[in-house]
C-alpha cells in the first residue's frame, strides 16, 4: 500500500511541475524614448509627437499604443521617419510682456533691451532683435481714492443764535458739502455771528500701472549633431460617455447565473490524474503479486 501512494505522489508532482511549462516567458522590450516636442490641434483631432534620436537609440522604443487625453481617445495612424539636416534655421518671432509704472516712451524702452536671447521649445536657439513699430502700452487697471473735503462759511449780524437760518448743505468747487458744525461769536453792539463747518468727500479714480508688449524677431537655428527625427501622430476622437441603462427587475430574474469553466475543470483534471497514478499503482501491484504467485507453484 505504501508503494502505492509513493506512485501517486509522484505521479501529482509530475503534473504540478508541468502545470508552468505553459506559462509565456517574458518579451524583451526596447528602452523607452520620450518626446522632445508635443503638439496639438486646437481642435484636438490630432496630436503629434517628435522624437530625435541618436544613433544609439532604438525607435522600437517609441510608445505606439492608444491613449486618453482631455475628453479624447487617440490611435496612431502613422510614424514619419525624417533625416534632420546638419543646421536647421528659420525666422522667428517672440512676444514679451512687461509691468511699467508710466506710459512716458522713453521709460519704456528703458525696460526693452535692444537684443534678446532666446530658445523655442523645439530647441532652436538665436538672437533676436526688438522691433519698435509693435511696442504698444495699454492700461493694466484702475485704482479709487478717497479724499475728504472741508469749507467754512460766516453768517455775521444775526440777532440771536438760531440755527435755521443757516443753511444746512452748500456747493464748494463742484461738491456737495454738508453742515457739520457752528462756532458762534457776539460783537460789541450784541449781535452774533456764525461761524458754519461743512464737510464732504470725493472719490477719484487712477491708473495702477501699464503693460508693455513688444515682438522680437530674428533667425533661429541648431546644428542636428547625427539625429533622426520620427513623428508619431496620433487621431483623436471625442470620448461620448454613455450612461449604462439599469438593469429591470425581469432581466435579473431571466438572467442566467454565469459560472467560470476553469473553476469546474481544474478540480476534474486533477482528479483525472490522481486516479490515473492509483490505478498505475494497483496494476503494479496486482502484477508483482501474479509473478511472486508464479514463483511459489
Amino acid at each position: 500500500m505504501k508503494k502505492v501512494l509513493s506512485i501517486c505522489a509522484v505521479a501529482l508532482m509530475l503534473c504540478m511541475t508541468t502545470i508552468p511549462a505553459f506559462a509565456a516567458e517574458p518579451e524583451l522590450t526596447a528602452q523607452a524614448c520620450y518626446p522632445t516636442t508635443v503638439t496639438r490641434t486646437e481642435d484636438g483631432s490630432e496630436i503629434r509627437k517628435m522624437y530625435d534620436l541618436g544613433p544609439t537609440d532604438d525607435p522600437a522604443g517609441i510608445p505606439r499604443s492608444n491613449f486618453d487625453q482631455d475628453g479624447f481617445h487617440y490611435t496612431l495612424v502613422d510614424l514619419l521617419k525624417q533625416e534632420l539636416p546638419d543646421n536647421e534655421s528659420r525666422q522667428h518671432t517672440e512676444t514679451v510682456s512687461v509691468p511699467s509704472k508710466s506710459k512716458d516712451m522713453a521709460s519704456v524702452l528703458a525696460l526693452l533691451p535692444e537684443t534678446k536671447e532666446f530658445i523655442t521649445e523645439d530647441g532652436l536657439a538665436g538672437i533676436l532683435t526688438l522691433k519698435l513699430d509693435s511696442v504698444k502700452v495699454e492700461v493694466a487697471g484702475y485704482g479709487s481714492s478717497t479724499k475728504a473735503l472741508t469749507a467754512k462759511r460766516t453768517y455775521p449780524s444775526l440777532a440771536t443764535q438760531d440755527t435755521s437760518g443757516i443753511p444746512k448743505s452748500v456747493e464748494d468747487n463742484g461738491h456737495e458739502l454738508t453742515l457739520q458744525g457752528i462756532d458762534w461769536q457776539t460783537d460789541p453792539a450784541g449781535y452774533f455771528t456764525a461761524t458754519a463747518t461743512y464737510t464732504g468727500s470725493t472719490t477719484s479714480s487712477y491708473v495702477k500701472g501699464y503693460t508693455v508688449t513688444a515682438d522680437y524677431t530674428g533667425t533661429v537655428s541648431r546644428i542636428a549633431l547625427n539625429k533622426t527625427r520620427y513623428v508619431a501622430i496620433f487621431e483623436g476622437e471625442a470620448i461620448e460617455p454613455i450612461a449604462p441603462e439599469p438593469p429591470s427587475p425581469n432581466d435579473q430574474q431571466n438572467t442566467p447565473a454565469q459560472f467560470s469553466w476553469a473553476a469546474i475543470m481544474l478540480p476534474i483534471g486533477i482528479v483525472a490524474l490522481a486516479g490515473v497514478g492509483i490505478g498505475a499503482g494497483i496494476f503494479f501491484k496486482r502484477r508483482n503479486e501474479a509473478d511472486d504467485g508464479g514463483d511459489e507453484v
